[in-house]
């Protein structure tokens, strides 16, 4: 059965009470662990990431988009083997659907690793970024922003450890000294300009959180209990969602929750820029010992045959990569879908 529309909101969390005294901690983490629990998405304030940086961004994200079609496609994520760059709206695919989005993607600015028979092949999602030559501007401010996310990511997951009942940093050491993460600026065409109104098909996201900038316009939806909640822009906000790696770790206590994005109206567009934070490439996710009282509620990761999750963090980001490019994947990784492995994951996309 296909979800309503409902009219509950999701709630708002500010960050800021974790430093106004045990009492507003204790509540705050009570708030955050239900919050989660029941709807694994939620609006963030009090989060520190300064306003000006926010607009910069979304600015640049509206004049990169208003580039010609040429300088785009100089850097088209068709050229590079680590999943960077540009793709043209109808390229990128969710279970096998066109999303109607264009987007850039911006990754750690590391360098590739050898690619070489011992190598795992995970290895082949680093390298470095593609950068539009005609908005030269756009790398320093990008890589602002990427480490303003990556603060404000990693205090969450702290403070989804101590909701948890676990010490602080008791996701250290698979994030740590290099978390793997993944910016998207995305622009979505208004219902004119498409062939269906995906604008990203329902789908959970990877990683330990996602946060999420939106511009003006709404188009995002989160499913909850048989409905499609809205999930509009709020000024000053971020959208916070669950990923997978937080389910894995708390054996499905908390649960990465199903979303999609709705194509806007004809006439219009929408921006949002997406910020996915997870683990290292190649560490191993744990399961948490919860406390009893949490530990029963936990509903055990979610078993989809066409999705499977692994704890090797580095097959489940290779296998999305793999399955929402395959004409990237096809290029760079022939090898990998020719392989029993990862030909039979991305076949079952």
């Amino acid at each position: 059965m296909t979800p309503t529309t409902a009219s509950t909101s999701l709630p708002v969390l500010d960050l800021s009470r974790l430093d106004a005294g045990p009492a507003e901690r204790a509540a705050l983490l009570a708030e955050l662990r239900r919050t989660a629990y029941d709807f694994g998405f939620f609006y963030v304030t009090g989060h520190g990431v300064a306003p000006a940086l926010t607009r910069q961004v979304l600015t640049l994200a509206r004049r990169f988009f208003s580039l010609p079609e040429a300088d785009k496609l100089a850097i088209e994520m068709l050229h590079s083997p680590h999943f960077r760059g540009y793709t043209r709206q109808g390229q990128e695919y969710t279970r096998g659907q066109r999303d109607w989005r264009e987007q850039v993607d911006f990754g750690p600015e590391r360098p590739s690793l050898p690619r070489t028979p011992e190598a795992p092949p995970w290895t082949r999602i680093q390298g470095p970024n593609q950068w539009p030559a005609s908005l030269p501007e756009i790398r320093e401010v990008i890589l602002r922003y990427q480490a303003a996310a990556a603060g404000l990511a990693t205090r969450l997951v702290q403070t989804f450890a101590a909701a948890l009942g676990q010490p602080e940093d008791v996701f250290a050491p698979i994030y740590t000294p290099e978390p793997h993460y993944l910016l998207k600026i995305i622009r979505y065409p208004g219902r004119d300009a498409t062939e269906s109104d995906q604008g990203v098909g329902a789908h959970k996201d990877g990683g330990f959180v996602t946060v999420l900038l939106q511009d003006v316009q709404e188009g995002l939806e989160v499913e909850h209990e048989g409905a499609w909640l809205k999930a509009p822009p709020v000024p000053g906000t971020f959208i916070i969602n669950v990923g997978e790696v937080l389910e894995l770790a708390s054996n499905g206590y908390l649960r990465a929750n199903v979303h999609r994005v709705v194509t806007p109206p004809a006439g219009t567009d929408r921006l949002s820029v997406a910020f996915f934070f997870s683990a290292r490439l190649g560490s191993t996710v744990p399961v948490l010992t919860l406390p009893p009282e949490l530990a029963h509620l936990a509903r055990g990761a979610t078993a989809d045959p066409r999705n499977p999750l692994f704890h090797d963090t580095g097959k489940n980001h290779l296998k999305s990569r793999l399955r929402s490019h395959p004409d990237v994947a096809q290029r760079h990784h022939a090898d990998l879908l020719a392989s029993e492995e990862y030909g039979a994951l991305v076949a079952k996309a």
